[in-house]
């Protein structure tokens, strides 16, 4: 665990205005891909220095590059149509801070023919990222480069029965060729030095809904096969992507200050938390909508838990004593020298980020890191 460190923050970060604006100016054809590429450039240096400043062990690029963080997957590979922003958003989404929002699902998403990948998701987002930090990341004695990648069975939302269609008559078929593109990924990662990666799946937690889980068995897959064979897919990524470090986030929908569902993780946990092959459990704990520490019980003895305390969602700060508090908890369940703190989830799970300021990012993140300083004496 040391080699990774006791603090650490989900992985997107707010977008800058000015980046917003060069994105808009780049879709329009006023800036060229070059001179976008450029203003991407000096925004990931910004969030680069932001997170040093902060203190931070495991560093990432913010996902700046990105229109959300499942958003490279299908601009780097042909074969679905549709993706656009809301693709990726649809649903119920909720919030006491911003009001509640319904979300369609596009009707023109689809898979429409075989996948075939034109350019790797994130190599290139972690080369810059390597390079900005230095020869001392790569070597160990500086920050970590966290790299984020969705996990492969979150991309059943592309695939639909109604549309179905050769090479892929069922999900199952889909997503064996979703995870061999992920797979082909982590390898490359690894192949340049990344120790570090990360997969997003909020989609399990989002199986404590009813209505989640209808939406799968729709396409096949009841609540005992989303569990299983959805991580033995993910399991087959992270097999590819060693030596380097895994971790594994669960969350509850992220979004302008939303989320999806309320639950603890007791009715995933069993089916999860021991099966997965990664290192890390990166968690959601910073309100009662995630339920109690207890399912930490089934946590194995070889895993970390990142305990997502501090909210990514409201700007208010967390007092260190509610926070120690919170870790003291914890420790009843699983010994301290496995635990970490970090965030709930990302600040920006897409373009749209969440109610907060980079004010307000910034003291979070400093807040995670003297809270891990206190509760383990290390960050």
């Amino acid at each position: 665990m040391a080699a990774i460190g006791r603090a650490e923050h989900v992985g997107s970060l707010l977008r800058p205005d000015y980046l917003l604006a060069a994105r808009s100016g780049y879709v329009t054809g006023e800036l060229t891909a070059a001179e976008f590429k450029a203003v991407e450039d000096r925004a990931v240096r910004e969030v680069i220095a932001l997170q040093q400043d902060a203190g931070c062990p495991v560093v990432t690029d913010g996902e700046l590059r990105r229109e959300s963080f499942q958003s490279e997957f299908t601009a780097a590979v042909d074969g679905v149509a549709g993706a656009g922003l809301d693709a990726w958003l649809w649903g119920d989404w909720h919030s006491d801070i911003v009001g509640d929002v319904h979300v369609e699902r596009p009707r023109d998403l689809a898979v429409v023919g075989p996948l075939r990948k034109r350019r790797n998701l994130a190599a290139e987002e972690f080369t810059f990222l390597r390079s900005c930090l230095g020869q001392g990341s790569a070597e160990g004695s500086g920050p970590i480069a966290k790299v984020t990648l969705p996990s492969p069975s979150l991309f059943a939302n592309l695939w639909s029965p109604e549309h179905a269609a050769e090479p892929y008559l069922s999900l199952d078929d889909f997503l064996a060729d979703v995870v061999g593109v992920l797979c082909d990924e982590v390898r490359e990662l690894t192949r340049l030095g990344c120790r570090y990666i990360q997969l997003d799946a909020p989609h399990y937690p989002l199986l404590v809904d009813p209505a989640w889980q209808e939406f799968y068995q729709h396409r096949g897959w009841d609540l005992d096969r989303c569990l299983s064979y959805g991580v033995e897919l993910d399991n087959a990524v992270i097999d590819a992507g060693r030596p380097a470090t895994f971790g594994f986030h669960l969350c509850r929908g992220n979004q302008q200050s939303r989320w999806l569902v309320s639950g603890g993780y007791d009715a995933i946990a069993g089916g999860i938390f021991g099966a997965i092959d990664a290192d890390r459990l990166l968690l959601e704990y910073d309100d009662e909508r995630s339920g109690g520490f207890d399912p930490l019980r089934l946590v194995p003895d070889d895993k970390t838990v990142v305990l997502g305390l501090v909210t990514t969602k409201r700007p208010d700060l967390e007092t260190m004593d509610a926070l120690l508090a919170r870790v003291r908890d914890a420790s009843n369940l699983i010994g301290r020298e496995r635990l970490a703190v970090g965030t709930q989830c990302g600040f920006a799970t897409s373009l749209r980020g969440n109610a907060i300021s980079i004010d307000d990012e910034r003291r979070k993140l400093a807040l995670v890191v003297h809270t891990a300083e206190l509760a383990f004496g290390e960050v």
